[in-house]
């Protein structure tokens, strides 16, 4: 969702919410993340024939749809990690031929077309997964009522710069503010913003009743504003303040708020019941999220740009694992039972960072709020890469 942001989105809800997990996945190695890619055997791969491998074409052929229509020879991923374009035609190709709901035929298209690859960090395969969801907050779209609170669109003065343009060392950084003058200059913060900083600059796309149900969302990334008459908008991420983004979670925490139930659900129900407190703790993230509506697809946008898939559809760090990619991911789920599927790569989130982290993308509504809500779980990733490709990276 963009997330991220996740902004899911699109972010992961559980990492950057709470703080105490049950189960904690060993901490990264220090200094520098450096992905290394081992080949594997399908049959290294526990649970493969296992899952019901069919329910994830539907995510991998909207990633194929984008793919098929970039240049022959446009690098997929950081540094063509992921080969040139032109590698990926004839796996989404025979995708697109795979009988709907043949888990079989699923299993030999990937088999025959792709090369699963183990991350690790360093040499570390051992990383952390967590999940987020599209949030539905109540809302109008005149300011009414108990509806204070503006849902923003994108500012007219936020600009975004490619630092890659500029030289090659920040490749894929990007620096966001806005014009005083001939300079560029950092663009106000949350706090700022809800002291009324945008000065009429951004257009109030709706207004909710509920500054938590908000800031959930901006975390989450994308979300759904149901109307008065029953009607939904759906929103995007269309861009964000530019502010290193900061948990409420370790907030609550650093202010000894929080008791032995640190979940996504306790912590919402903390700030809704300590309305005036919430909404200042809230306040110290200094990200901000900027919404446009998204019309005419079944699900919310991920950073890729194709609708997300609910529970195949994985939130990565896109400085190693290509967007589009699929990936396999060994994790557990919230209730402690395996979860082993194929999933593919179509988000982002300002916490994902590092090779092996993931963030599952859980749905809509409040049962993916709840496993979302609690997942943190320790995992491994695999990423599938084209057998026909010009690799940039191995074991080294």
């Amino acid at each position: 969702m963009n997330r991220m942001v996740r902004a899911a989105a699109a972010l992961p809800l559980l990492l950057l919410l709470s703080c105490a997990p049950a189960e904690k996945a060993p901490p990264l190695p220090a200094g520098p993340d450096r992905m290394v890619l081992l080949p594997l055997g399908f049959e290294q791969l526990t649970g493969w024939n296992e899952d019901a491998s069919a329910q994830v074409l539907p995510a991998l052929l909207k990633s194929c749809n984008r793919i098929t229509r970039l240049p022959l020879d446009r690098s997929m991923g950081f540094d063509g990690v992921g080969g040139i374009a032109s590698d990926w035609y004839s796996p989404c190709s025979a995708a697109a031929k795979v009988p709907e709901g043949d888990h079989k035929a699923a299993r030999a298209l990937f088999e025959s077309w792709f090369t699963p690859w183990q991350v690790s960090n360093d040499g570390r395969a051992d990383g952390l997964f967590t999940g987020y969801f599209e949030p539905e907050i109540k809302g109008s779209r005149q300011r009414q009522g108990r509806y204070t609170q503006p849902v923003f669109g994108k500012p007219v003065d936020l600009i975004t710069v490619d630092l890659g343009k500029f030289r090659p060392e920040p490749a894929g950084e990007q620096l966001v503010g806005r014009l005083d003058g001939n300079k560029l200059v950092p663009y106000p913060t949350r706090a700022e913003i809800e002291r009324g900083a945008l000065d009429n600059k951004a257009p109030v796309l709706a207004w909710t009743d509920d500054a938590v149900d908000l800031a959930i969302m901006q975390i989450q990334g994308s979300g759904r504003v149901r109307l008065e008459d029953g009607s939904v908008l759906r929103l995007g991420v269309a861009g964000n303040n530019g502010h290193k983004f900061l948990g409420i979670g370790k907030i609550l925490k650093d202010e000894g708020k929080l008791g032995s139930d640190s979940t996504m659900p306790a912590i919402r129900a903390w700030l809704k019941d300590h309305a005036e407190e919430g909404r200042a703790l809230l306040a110290r993230n200094p990200r901000y999220i900027f919404y446009g509506f998204n019309t005419g697809t079944d699900g919310p946008l991920g950073t890729e740009g194709v609708a997300l898939t609910p529970e195949r559809s994985l939130a990565v760090d896109p400085r190693f694992v290509p967007l589009g990619a699929p990936v396999w991911l060994d994790s557990v789920d919230p209730a402690g039972k395996p979860l082993r599927r194929l999933m593919v790569a179509q988000d982002t989130g300002a916490a994902i960072k590092g090779p092996v982290r993931g963030d599952v993308f859980w749905g809509a509504g409040e049962a993916a709020f709840l496993m979302a809500g609690r997942m943190k779980s320790p995992g491994r990733l695999v990423v599938f890469l084209p057998r026909a490709r010009s690799p940039r990276m191995a074991e080294r």
